[in-house]
């Protein structure tokens, strides 16, 4: 067992032999490059044994595992918030993380993290980069808004419409640099507006040439899930068809009690809030759709043409069953935001039954 621990400019390596007794040492440091990590593969396989890597997902991707596979050789990705730690170990190294997960490989203990191609890779970083201008955008807002209310400027009405942007055009300022202030912010806010179109138009183009566009396509006859959130979870969640049942999608994305019972007491708290949060909030976003009655409204028609009719039939009965649920636990006088919660989890349900649809209709 091989377990690696890198940042960006070097890789810590330490070793595991196979047996529960067998050694456990550091190995070396190598330079972060290709060149030294294929040196270092054929020093340690030239004797024809059997090499197994291992190393935490962290912000410089999948690149070692593309390199390793394609070597002949096994390696995962570990997910790091699911590493086993020692109560009270407060001392963290290079060295003593490589030494650990060597241990911890060897002994079966380390969670794997599922590993997207390069398409698939891709098409996430588009949908991120999304996110990342829709917050921009949420951010540049806030200042323009803040900028208002210090000068007691106040819009009754929905803001960022039509009429809203008439209303900032006939502001009055003392001061002839406030305005300069104004522009400035509006046009952060229209650069902001056009980044976000421009990038959902490419999600939009992307889907034809994506191994998974038909999953996409299947997901948006769901209510509340148009285009941006179902590229969103598919491509945050990847080939949902991994997970045998829906509730360790459930338990994936962290919509599952928290829970600490002992003895005969059972305590549940929040939400354990695991896994991708991204696709936990746009499900939570969709849920909220599910408070009006049940309804097939003409976006949702278009969206649902050339979908086929279990996949229909799954979207409907998911749109009667939620929102009743959402009604009656209503009633029952919990929070807006409880009852929203609970209609995301049953909602991802529906999500991985529309997948294993889309999977069954392909086979």
């Amino acid at each position: 067992m091989i377990r690696i621990s890198r940042n960006t400019q070097t890789i810590a390596v330490a070793l595991a032999d196979e047996g529960k007794r067998g050694d456990v040492r550091e190995h070396g440091t190598i330079a972060n490059t290709a060149a030294a990590l294929t040196k270092l593969v054929n020093k340690l396989a030239k004797d024809g044994r059997e090499l197994k890597f291992c190393y935490e997902a962290g912000p410089c991707g999948y690149g070692i595992q593309r390199q390793l596979s394609v070597a002949g050789h096994e390696c995962i990705v570990v997910a790091p918030s699911l590493i086993p730690i020692k109560a009270g170990d407060r001392i963290k190294t290079d060295r003593r993380d490589a030494i650990n997960l060597a241990k911890l490989h060897r002994a079966g203990e380390l969670t794997p993290v599922w590993i997207p191609d390069q398409a698939h890779e891709a098409v996430r970083d588009l949908v991120r980069a999304r996110l990342a201008a829709v917050r921009s955008l949420r951010q540049a807002r806030q200042q323009l808004s803040g900028f208002l209310l210090r000068h007691s400027l106040h819009y009754s009405r929905p803001a960022w419409t039509l009429m809203h942007r008439r209303w900032l055009a006939e502001l009055r300022f003392k001061q002839p640099v406030h305005y300069l202030v104004l522009e400035d912010c509006l046009a952060v806010i229209e650069a902001a507006t056009a980044r976000r179109d421009r990038l959902e138009a490419h999600i939009r183009a992307a889907l034809a040439d994506w191994s998974l566009g038909p999953v996409v396509r299947a997901l948006q006859a769901l209510r509340g899930v148009a285009l941006v959130a179902a590229a969103t979870l598919v491509a945050e969640l990847g080939d949902m068809t991994r997970f045998t049942n829906p509730r360790q999608l459930m338990a994936y994305l962290g919509l599952v009690p928290s829970e600490h019972s002992s003895g005969g007491k059972r305590r549940q708290g929040g939400i354990t809030k695991a896994g991708n949060g991204a696709a936990r909030r746009m499900l939570i976003e969709a849920a909220w759709t599910y408070r009006f009655p049940a309804r097939i409204s003409r976006d949702l028609l278009l969206r649902q043409e050339g979908v086929s009719g279990p996949i229909r039939e799954t979207a409907w009965k998911a749109q009667t069953r939620l929102c009743g649920r959402y009604r009656k636990l209503s009633h029952t006088g919990k929070s807006a935001k409880i009852v929203t919660t609970a209609i995301a989890r049953e909602l991802s349900g529906f999500v991985w039954a529309i997948a294993k649809h889309v999977e069954a209709a392909a086979a």
